[in-house]
């Protein structure tokens, strides 16, 4: 299955008002590992940032003024996407800009493009319900290190979401689970028996003086209940 984490940067909150996209990033994922293939723009919007929008993804209009305009790219987006699973985080905000985008260049909309999209703020309030669920929120719940995000950008935002996709779709960590991945198989897809022989487990045999130490944490209950413990008389009587 070809995967693709999205994410874009904006001029401001909605398209409707005439706020733009000015970037975008995409990262592909095959059969649940990353490609290193991705794809990144930064774009010219043709109008002026919002303040907030520049706070959050620190995008000036300077910068952005010799960018290309998204009509420059589209084919080459359109190409990597074309026909994968898309994956974004609260991904009504992101295909919104995409389909004005598109509408601009006289394209069909978004989802005509790809096999389907997932939008993984809906999996993750499933998952943790009445919890925060934004991207740093998750990357902290989930162990993804995020310490290099100072602020908002497509494509760091898609790694990120890659990294957190597979820990929210893995579920609980094992050895059997390890050994479908590297066959292919899917989380929690066994895929028929399998040889547990093939796990060496270590075996720690305690230390003399932990057995010291547990003997006398046994002999400090016993004496407490009075000579009353289960396994003291259990020992009592297999000596007689």
């Amino acid at each position: 299955m070809r995967q693709i984490f999205l994410d874009t940067e904006t001029t401001g909150l909605s398209p409707d008002t005439g706020d733009r996209m000015v970037e975008i990033g995409c990262v592909e994922m095959d059969n649940r590992r990353l490609t290193g293939r991705h794809l990144h723009f930064y774009l010219n919007p043709e109008r002026k940032n919002g303040e907030g929008a520049v706070a959050v993804h620190g995008l000036t209009d300077e910068f952005l003024s010799d960018k290309p305009l998204f009509a420059h790219v589209v084919d080459e987006v359109l190409e990597f996407i074309g026909g994968a699973e898309i994956i974004i985080h609260n991904a009504s905000f992101d295909v919104g800009f995409l389909n004005e985008e598109l509408r601009r260049c006289n394209r069909p909309k978004f989802s005509t493009h790809v096999a389907a999209i997932t939008d993984t703020l809906a999996m993750a309030r499933d998952q943790f319900p009445g919890k925060s669920n934004s991207l740093d929120a998750l990357c902290k719940r989930l162990e993804v290190d995020n310490t290099n995000r100072t602020l908002h950008g497509a494509l760091i935002d898609a790694n990120l979401l890659a990294e957190v996709y597979i820990r929210l779709t893995r579920g609980q960590d094992s050895l059997v689970m390890d050994m479908t991945e590297e066959r292919g198989g899917g989380a929690g897809d066994v895929g028929g028996p399998v040889d547990l022989s093939v796990f060496v487990l270590p075996v720690l045999a305690a230390t003399e003086t932990e057995l010291a130490d547990h003997e006398r944490v046994l002999g400090e209950i016993d004496k407490a209940s009075g000579g009353k413990t289960i396994w003291r008389a259990q020992q009592q009587e297999a000596v007689a």
